[in-house]
């Protein structure tokens, strides 16, 4: 920069000399002329300003040059860890896969194992019990025997007798392999237990999310949302007397609204929130109010759950179907509208299994709004990515899974959380919405859908009466 400098303040002194030389030149009288060797130092002045100007410029390009090349390998360095990271994200996206695969094929043991234990206890109880009423008469016999021996000593043990104690020997012989058997079959269970116990603490410890690995996948997806419900099922309790919905819960003294763990008939442990009013208790399977969860999930995240206990959730398809499985259960939906208030309505109703597709019938039972819910017909439970064959198949736009029949939008408790005039009309009818039959389309603020024994709204209504 000082060689610029210099060469600009130079440069000009020179050029001027050339210009008073030349115009003097063409003056009326004649100047003295001025002496080749000043010029030739003018010209070395210019020449050096010049030099000097092209080694700052040469230094200043390898310096560009080498800070060019610095980003460059910074460039080169960032691309290789990013393709190592995607390597290694991908090892791992593997390696769960494979996790998953063996955790599903021990749960299968599991069960394979869980029933034979149970079939062998059956065949060793019924066993257990031949063998004491075998030991009476054993017993009646040796007393008979000893009695005949002291009345006739010489008389020789009867061949029956015999026969029958060495078929109580074969017997006990029975019992103690099975025994035998049963042990092994229950540390084979145990076994099982650690593996499955191992391959999900593995799962955990992988920390793969949907998110991340949609990132790098080309292919469209619906919104997800992390993380899936926290009322998974527990690990299955030995203890007798866990309540099967939160109508129990309450009638064993509970009577304050909360989280609790319920354990319907054979099924797993899972927890569920209870909500206590009007002298009984409900189980909660859905509620939104504020649009902090996303609805617009997958077929499997319907079918065991998603969401917060304490906020916005769905308890799950297979958890609801384990409930009502036990006896004729009665659905309320609370609705409440942005202008038109709290209303609700009851239905009783009947849940298919997976393979119906969670097919829902209802009958309207009380209520004080109007129905929206086709009754007496099959409504078939379908996803964005799951579609009943044969049935309406909603494209992803319809957002949220729920139980449709003839159209997949006006009806829908599962769409999108609109607030109020966020969204144009047409577009909010994808949201949130209830529409009875020829009647008003009502968007809606805040849902509640839960479940109760149909003999205790029975008795309540008995009561009341």
């Amino acid at each position: 920069m000082c060689t610029i400098k210099f060469f600009l303040l130079i440069a000009p002194l020179v050029f001027s000399s050339r210009v008073d030389q030349d115009n003097s030149s063409f003056g009326s009288i004649p100047s003295e002329p001025r002496s080749r060797f000043a010029m030739l130092d003018d010209v070395k002045i210019l020449a050096n300003g010049l030099l000097q100007l092209g080694h700052g410029l040469k230094d200043f390009v390898h310096k560009t040059k080498g800070q060019i090349n610095d980003i460059f390998q910074k460039l080169n360095i960032f691309d290789q860890s990013f393709y190592d990271l995607s390597l290694q994200t991908n090892e791992i996206r593997e390696e769960e896969k494979e996790l998953r695969k063996t955790t599903s094929k021990l749960q299968i043991k599991n069960e394979e194992v869980k029933n034979m234990s149970l079939e062998l206890s059956s065949r060793l109880d019924g066993l257990l019990d031949e063998k004491a009423l075998l030991q009476q008469r054993v017993r009646r016999l040796e007393g008979q025997l000893s009695s005949m021996a002291h009345k006739w000593p010489e008389t020789q043990q009867h061949p029956d007798i015999t026969s029958l104690k060495t078929f109580v020997e074969q017997q006990d012989n029975s019992i103690r392999d099975l025994l035998r058997t049963v042990e092994e079959q229950y540390r084979q269970l145990n076994q099982q237990h650690n593996q499955i116990r191992d391959m999900e603490t593995q799962l955990q410890r992988t920390g793969i999310q949907e998110a991340p690995a949609n990132t790098l996948s080309s292919k469209p997806r619906a919104p997800r949302t992390i993380p899936p419900l926290q009322l998974n099922e527990t690990r299955d309790r030995e203890q007798d007397g866990t309540p099967d919905d939160c109508s129990t819960i309450y009638t064993r003294g509970e009577h304050k609204s909360g989280i609790y763990t319920i354990r319907p008939g054979n099924s797993r442990g899972f927890k569920v929130y209870c909500d206590v009013k009007s002298g009984s208790a409900w189980t909660l399977i859905q509620r939104r109010m504020d649009g902090s969860q996303n609805f617009n999930e997958t077929w499997q995240n319907y079918k065991h759950g998603f969401g917060r206990l304490e906020g916005e959730f769905w308890l799950g398809l297979e958890q609801v179907l384990s409930i009502v499985k036990q006896s004729p259960y009665i659905l309320r939906i609370e609705l409440e509208g942005w202008r038109s208030g709290e209303h609700y309505i009851d239905y009783s109703f009947r849940l298919g299994n997976q393979d119906t597709n969670y097919t829902l019938r209802v009958v309207e039972v009380a209520g004080t709004i109007p129905s929206a819910l086709p009754e007496h017909q099959d409504l078939v439970f379908s996803t964005w990515d799951h579609g009943a064959e044969g049935h309406l198949d909603c494209p992803e736009s319809s957002a949220g899974g729920w139980w449709r029949h003839e159209a997949c939008e006006e009806n829908n408790l599962n769409g999108k959380y609109y607030p109020p005039r966020a969204k144009p009309k047409p577009e909010r009818r994808r949201g949130m919405s209830w529409r009875p039959h020829n009647g008003k389309l009502y968007f809606i603020k805040a849902t509640k859908m839960s479940i109760r024994p149909l003999e205790l709204g029975s008795m309540e209504r008995t009561e009341a009466n």
